[in-house]
């Protein structure tokens, strides 16, 4: 007789909507709902606009406003840990807190910078030795935004509003960041992210941009 013991983790805000009072034992249905997909997270827009750009009421419209689609923000969005790291409660990633510190560098110096980075530089003091840290892919990049806002589109810590100087990130660029992919229309290029007006984009490798390290 083989006996197998399964370890399962699924995030509190779907436990509670898939089970607002948690069973003495899980049906297969239950069961399933907790092991669904996880949803796109929402984009945090919820104003709408005609082809003018004029704001419009939203009611109706089928727009991102409207329809405010994805998974709802956790709030707090961000917890600054005190030792130069921030915590994204959202998806779990640890971001540097000093987000420019890398200076404008290419794509490859980035990538060696992200490789290298430790406590002791930077403002960290999280105990973090070189290897720990990496260069984000474009999705993990992409996750930061919030698209209610431009320059930059950054919620601040608590998530029901745009970033301030401090909050709790200091010195985002209103401009592009690099990312790890690289894009595949043309690999001399790598995607970037667009902080000032949430755009993407594939840049040459050699042009000397900014890095925004992450890290589990």
């Amino acid at each position: 007789m083989i006996l197998l013991t399964w370890l399962l983790w699924v995030p509190p805000e779907r436990m509670y909507r898939a089970l607002p009072h948690w069973p003495e034992e899980l049906s297969v249905q239950q069961l399933s709902q907790l092991l669904v997909a996880t949803p796109v997270a929402a984009t945090g827009q919820e104003l709408c606009y005609n082809s003018s750009g004029a704001t419009i009421p939203c009611i109706g419209s089928g727009q991102d406003g409207d329809t405010l689609a994805g998974e709802p923000w956790v709030s707090p969005r961000f917890s600054d840990l005190g030792d130069g790291t921030v915590r994204d409660e959202m998806t779990g990633l640890i971001w540097l807190k000093a987000t420019s510190c890398s200076g404008n560098i290419t794509w490859q110096a980035a990538l060696d910078f992200c490789n290298g980075l430790a406590s002791g530089s930077c403002g960290l003091t999280d105990g973090s030795a070189a290897g720990d840290w990496r260069m984000p892919n474009r999705n993990e990049l992409l996750s930061l935004q919030a698209l209610a806002y431009a320059n930059p589109v950054v919620p601040n810590s608590v998530g029901d509003g745009q970033w301030t100087e401090g909050d709790p990130f200091t010195g985002i660029q209103n401009y592009v960041y690099w990312t790890s992919t690289t894009a595949t229309y043309g690999p001399q290029y790598a995607w970037v992210v667009d902080f000032g007006n949430g755009g993407i984009g594939g840049f040459d490798k050699t042009q000397p941009l900014t890095v925004w390290p992450v890290r589990y």
